[in-house]
């Protein structure tokens, strides 16, 4: 993944076009459940640490979401197909 800069808000729609739950992206990522609730508590890029942000994108990616825009012009999302091995279901 590149680093480029993501919004909370950006990992919420992620998450919830996935229909994922808070735990199950806690499962793939390797991220505590009370640390995504922050994040995605805030529309703003997150301010927890580039470990954790990374993991959190990569589950993502991994699963076919493609992040958009940047936090400060129109922050999105674009859903793909999964890469090999990684069911979102």
């Amino acid at each position: 993944m590149s680093q480029k800069s993501i919004a909370g808000l950006q990992i919420r729609l992620a998450r919830l076009a996935l229909r994922w739950s808070v735990a199950e992206l806690s499962e793939r990522s390797k991220v505590s459940t009370s640390t995504i609730k922050r994040i995605e508590a805030q529309d703003d890029p997150p301010t927890s640490t580039q470990a954790n942000s990374s993991a959190l994108v990569n589950a993502l990616e991994s699963a076919g979401i493609e992040f958009i825009g940047s936090p400060d012009d129109r922050p999105g999302i674009r859903i793909g197909k999964p890469g090999p091995g990684n069911k979102t279901e």
